[in-house]
């Protein structure tokens, strides 16, 4: 079941404190990398910024990670066989991967619970990472979110 504002269960307001980041796939990985970073003028993550679950995926050249002044991370994840987007401009498409926000870790429990009772289609998780908590999940329309938390 995808979530609907009929839900029994809903997350309190407030709870939500910030987005945390927002995953997009694309294409063309350098080119993506000078759009975000040389054009758009976004601090790429590099060395130990990036975080550790990240390292190894980022060395590989299949993401790279930019921090928006406000601190809202963009996580580019390269996908070489994307499909390219429609040929007329009005055609609405997403390349996006997902987009997640930040709770705080002793709310986390609750949320998940919440997610749960609501019978919301969850996607996967809950998953621990040396960088935190996190739960996957889709909105009404199927749209990947994700509810984590810092360590």
């Amino acid at each position: 079941m995808l979530a609907t504002p009929r839900s029994a269960h809903a997350l309190a307001p407030g709870l939500l404190r910030r987005v945390h980041h927002i995953a997009f796939n694309v294409s063309e990985m350098q080119a993506s990398r000078h759009f975000y970073g040389a054009f758009l003028g976004l601090h790429e993550l590099t060395g130990d910024e990036v975080p550790s679950t990240l390292k190894a995926l980022v060395a590989e050249g299949k993401v790279a990670n930019f921090v928006t002044p406000d601190g809202t991370v963009i996580d580019l994840f390269w996908e070489p066989a994307l499909a390219p987007p429609s040929a007329d401009p009005q055609q609405q498409f997403t390349r996006a991967s997902h987009l997640a926000f930040d709770v705080a870790p002793e709310a986390f429990d609750q949320v998940v619970d919440t997610l749960q009772q609501s019978q919301v289609l969850i996607e996967h998780g809950p998953v621990t990472r040396p960088t935190g908590r996190g739960i996957y999940f889709y909105d009404p329309d199927g749209f990947l979110l994700e509810i984590r938390c810092n360590p």
